[in-house]
């Protein structure tokens, strides 16, 4: 679904440039979300909350991307859906508030002169308020609030306590800066204001925690802030330098002036735009360079794997790629699940990671495959599921789970047919039945909700799940209809056609996030390659470590397998003829089936392991409990998942003689060097140009020197 994030302006002026374009100055400016099938008399009324305004009197205008001279009129909801649609690409999008049917004056800089003459145009509204021009960094001053205040993410925070930083005249220093925990302190001497934040160990937010607001050093700061870095400055004007590629570094400098109160020199705002160009354009020039000759060093390294690329029209590349020890190992090695998970890295907001991570006999994620891709989007999704299906040998049946977001849930049995069965995240089911719980009900009450919601996902029986969800309906019967909109089989044990043996959701977004987060920009081939560095150096430590076992099962699998038999040891078994038994487990009798590994408390069928009723019987008839194990859950299997390994990529980054192929699609990687200091000299795109033309003499008429130099006697005329 779309979704852009506008600035709303109101009471400010339009002033004419020179060369026709409308520049908005002045006013006050708030930001909203604004979603693609959002109505046009939603956002109007939230506008007026903002603005504490009637709309019946004012306009909702924008301007078309790269079009600065025509404002366009949001008139009704398919104007709203038209805007969305044209900025989806951007991170924010301006709209202007104004006025209906009254003429104003825009200013209109002259530039041939010294004096700024005013002219009457079309009738965009009228200026409410002051028309003095308000910084942006004026609304940043309170974008920190105190304890309490939540985040994202720790980067999240610390975008945000940068802009504080900015708009109320201070610099600071981190004192911790990690992926958990952030503090930072004034720099100034002997001043008190301090911060910290950190993740909540309850609903893991990250929250400030400690606030010390009071300076005593005066913030007093320089134009020139600390903190307005080359790579700040390339963050501000990165969207604008997308929309217009001829931003000029003075224009640059003067427009961090007016909205930032920054003065820069030239070179700042220049080395600022060559590190938002180099951030903008490097991925799509290596889309089409880098990506075919890294795939062919994936084949020639790693033969067997899978990598391959596909440029759809009007859309960035895509590329994915599954290495052949991954592949071998979820067939030999894992049970038949696999999580899909979009990732979206902090070092990079123009891609997103599409993984597909299988579960090994420990519990732990082993990556399968994963592809880069420009967004989450169903056709993406698709794309990656049918590459998917090409690389798996096998025909087994296989389940799928995910956070059933982007119709993905449907698009699964059509991709694998009879042989894939789709699952609900159990992590991001009970995520979204909270968000439909009533706001006006206790917090006890909700508890009590999402505690019967628990119940029903692990109920083995249909009677139980039944119980739960009568609790659930007996509280409020809207929740009910949405859970059952949800399709129980999808994510309950009592129903669910497919096999999870016990697994029900995967950190398998927090692994690769980790994995991919890095203080920098990754292209395409960095973040690839930094991802099969992290599956090698993984496979490689779990190999070592398996290596270490004796027993049978893996670790976690034997716990389980003892704890129940603990348990087992106090039922009472009735045998009877053949491999039927009847076992006793507080008045409720059990019947276990030992030729079909079933037992009627479901449990041995969902999760893969006896459950106690079964060791029970083992226990009574002597029987080798581990003959009656899955095998995903024995320690062989698991060293099976990781017995074949990666191999490294040696020449990533290096300079490499290509065959003719390779020539023929210029894809050599380009070389690391380290850049000379001072400006880059920019070399003409034709060396033809910086030849220099030799001279012509008008005397003698020899190339080489002029009339003046010329050393040939003068010709007298006759």
């Amino acid at each position: 679904m779309g979704k852009v994030l506008a600035i709303c302006q109101m009471g400010g002026e339009f002033i004419q440039n020179k060369d026709g374009t409308l520049t908005y100055s002045g006013g006050e400016a708030h930001a909203v979300d604004i979603e693609r099938d959002m109505a046009l008399d939603e956002l109007r009324n939230e506008i007026s909350g903002m603005f504490n305004c009637n709309m019946d009197a004012y306009s909702i205008k924008y301007f078309l991307p790269n079009n600065k001279k025509t404002p366009i009129t949001v008139s009704n909801d398919k104007d709203l859906k038209r805007m969305v649609d044209f900025h989806v690409n951007s991170d924010t999008t301006d709209i202007y508030i104004m006025k209906k049917a009254e003429n104003r004056v825009i200013r209109s800089v002259v530039a041939d002169s010294d004096t700024t003459t005013d002219m009457t145009t079309t009738t965009l509204g009228t200026v409410d308020g002051s028309s003095k021009r308000r910084r942006v960094s004026v609304d940043w001053a309170n974008l920190i609030t105190g304890v309490g205040q939540v985040f994202e993410s720790p980067k999240a925070f610390r975008d945000t306590l940068h802009k504080y930083a900015v708009a109320n005249k201070f610099t600071y220093k981190f004192v911790k800066n990690d992926t958990t925990r952030v503090t930072a302190e004034c720099t100034a001497e002997d001043c008190p204001w301090r911060i910290h934040a950190s993740k909540s160990p309850a609903k893991k937010e990250f929250m400030i925690k400690k606030m010390s607001d009071e300076h005593t050093c005066g913030k007093e700061m320089k134009r020139g802030h600390r903190l307005a870095s080359q790579r700040w400055v390339a963050s501000v004007i990165k969207e604008k330098l997308r929309d217009s590629p001829n931003y000029k570094p003075k224009d640059i400098a003067t427009d961090l002036e007016k909205e930032y109160g920054l003065s820069l020199n030239y070179s700042q705002a220049w080395r600022g735009k060559f590190i938002a160009k180099k951030e903008l354009y490097n991925s799509l020039e290596e889309a089409s360079g880098q990506l075919p000759w890294f795939i062919s060093r994936i084949h020639e390294t790693n033969p067997g794997s899978i990598a391959t690329m596909d440029a759809p029209e009007g859309s960035k590349c895509r590329f994915f790629v599954a290495f052949r020890a991954s592949l071998e190992g979820f067939e030999h090695g894992c049970r038949p699940l696999l999580f899909l998970d979009a990732i979206t890295s902090k070092s990079t907001r123009h891609w997103r990671l599409l993984v597909a991570t299988a579960v090994d006999g420990e519990g732990e994620i082993f990556p399968v495959a994963f592809a880069v891709v420009e967004n989450d989007s169903l056709e993406n999704w698709r794309w990656f599921l049918e590459q998917l299906k090409s690389t798996l040998s096998s025909s087994r049946a296989i389940t799928f789970v995910c956070n059933g977001q982007n119709g993905l849930l449907e698009e699964i049995p059509l991709v694998f047919e009879e042989y894939g069965y789709p699952g609900y995240c159990v992590n991001q089911l009970i995520e979204d039945f909270t968000a439909q719980l009533d706001e006006e009900w206790t917090q006890e009450v909700k508890n009590d909700m999402v505690d019967h919601l628990r119940h029903a996902i692990y109920a083995l029986k249909a009677e139980e799940f039944n119980q739960c969800l009568d609790n659930i309906k007996a509280q409020s019967e809207e929740v009910y209809q949405w859970l059952m909109e949800t399709k129980p089989e999808r994510w309950s044990d009592a129903y669910f056609k497919g096999l999870r043996y016990g697994q029900y959701s995967s950190n398998a977004v927090e692994i690769f996030t980790d994995w991919v987060s890095t203080r920098y920009e990754l292209s395409v081939v960095q973040m690839v390659d930094l991802v099969r560095c992290k599956i090698m150096e993984m496979m490689y430590t779990r190999r070592e470590t398996s290596n270490g076992w004796t027993d049978l099962l893996t670790p976690s699998a034997n716990r389980k397998v003892q704890e129940r038999m603990n348990r087992a040891r106090t039922l009472d078994v009735v045998c009877s003829a053949g491999d039927v038994f009847e076992v006793r487990d507080d008045a409720v009798n059990n019947v276990v089936n030992v030729e079909t590994w079933e037992c009627s408390c479901r449990r041995w069928q969902v999760d893969g392991l006896p459950c106690m009723h079964a060791l029970a019987v083992f226990e009574r008839t002597d029987r080798g409990v581990y003959d009656y194990c899955s095998k995903y859950f024995t320690a062989e299997c698991y060293r099976l998942a990781y017995s074949s390994s990666i191999n490294p990529i040696p020449d990533v980054g290096q300079p490499i003689a290509c065959s003719s192929e390779l020539i023929h699609s210029s894809v050599t990687p380009p070389t690391r060097t380290r850049r000379m200091a001072g400006r880059p000299k920019e070399k003409p795109a034709d060396p033809r140009i910086s030849i220099k033309r030799s001279n012509r003499c008008s005397k003698c008429k020899v190339y080489g020197h002029n009339k003046a130099t010329c050393k040939m006697p003068a010709q007298l005329d006759i």
